[in-house]
């Protein structure tokens, strides 16, 4: 089966998102915002900063599982890309592809200005 390079990097470079207090109040003072929501047997995790936001998608059904990721500034997308894989991802793999993109989505909009 193939497993993208990128998705196995994302993974195995996660971060808990939970991590703490510290890593929320400093979200929240760099102007940050970050909302994750349950859905089905997947997540979705939607990251806002000014004018950017970063979208994923996670949705796993008994067959497969797609991955949505988009990145936009206003109504320009910079990243809009999908990908299906033929099996049901594990709650972890979820959690950890999830953490992963949450994180690089937060310092991608703790760089910005």
């Amino acid at each position: 089966m193939f497993v993208p390079l990128l998705l196995l990097m994302t993974i195995a470079l996660a971060a808990p998102l939970h991590a703490g207090a510290e890593d929320a109040t400093s979200a929240a003072a760099a102007g940050i915002e970050v909302e994750i929501n349950k859905k089905g047997l997947g997540k979705e995790v939607i990251i806002r900063k000014g004018s950017h936001e970063w979208y994923m998608l996670m949705e796993v059904t008994s067959d497969n599982t797609v991955i949505v990721r988009q990145h936009k500034d206003g109504d320009t997308y910079l990243v809009d890309e999908s990908e299906t894989h033929d099996r049901t991802f594990t709650a972890d793999e979820v959690d950890s592809a999830i953490n992963a993109f949450a994180s690089s989505a937060k310092a991608q909009a703790a760089a910005q200005r």
